[in-house]
């Protein structure tokens, strides 16, 4: 019998290693709050698929969290994307180029203020989602920030399945038609529809107010200058 060779087998015990730290690399490559968001969402789903929990456990509602003191549900609604399918994997693939764009870019060096925006945009849904029954609202906020890294880019120009060309603020118009023309009409596309609106909103008091605030006496230099007010406090 041929003898293993000492190098040979640390070798391969070296390759047979070697996409784990490629993986974690990655992983650790993506901006901490949107890793913190997609680790979150795999895990919630995956819970889900191995029967540790139920969605009924996670949907949001004001009696079950706030009556029946279960306030994890103000959180376990923004994680839960549905089982493990492609769907899923969708979704996460939204979270993660637009959520990124938006952490690396716009809010690049300044985590907390990006976390603001996903707890601004996390309870204007809150509040919304009663009056149009929207148990999950995970899918509607990571429409909002598309809505927002689409508004924010206006220039850039994007290609659709290699058919259609359009400008980046009509990717979310686009996204709620081809919802409601594929997946049945208004409630298919209901849930993408409140996330835009949350967006801009977002937009609106960061972007536009800003740049359009006068008042009586204030100078052309002043108008224009002025910060958001949705900002992180101190402590974050």
């Amino acid at each position: 019998m041929a003898a293993i060779q000492p190098g040979a087998a640390a070798a391969g015990g070296v390759r047979g290693n070697a996409n784990i730290p490629g993986l974690q690399q990655w992983i650790m490559e993506i901006p901490p709050v949107t890793r913190a968001w997609i680790i979150g969402s795999v895990a919630i789903s995956m819970a889900v698929q191995c029967k540790y929990v139920a969605p009924l456990q996670l949907y949001f509602s004001y009696k079950s969290a706030f009556q029946n003191h279960q306030p994890w549900r103000l959180v376990t609604a923004f994680l839960y994307f549905g089982p493990v399918t492609l769907d899923l994997a969708f979704h996460l693939f939204f979270i993660m180029r637009y959520s990124r764009l938006l952490e690396e870019n716009n809010f690049a060096g300044k985590k907390a203020d990006y976390l603001c925006l996903l707890i601004f945009n996390a309870s204007i849904l809150l509040v919304i989602s009663p009056l149009l029954t929207l148990p999950f609202l995970s899918a509607s906020l990571a429409f909002s920030l598309v809505y927002i890294w689409s508004r924010r880019n206006p220039s850039q120009r994007l290609n659709i399945l290699g058919l259609v060309n359009i400008t980046a603020p009509h990717l979310p118009y686009f996204l709620m038609g081809f919802s409601y023309f594929m997946y049945g009409g208004w409630d298919a596309c209901m849930g993408d529809a409140v996330g835009a609106v949350a967006g801009h909103i977002y937009y609106f008091l960061m972007d536009v107010w800003p740049r359009e605030m006068w008042y009586p006496g204030a100078s052309k230099v002043e108008k224009g200058n002025v910060e958001g007010p949705i900002k992180a406090p101190r402590w974050m």
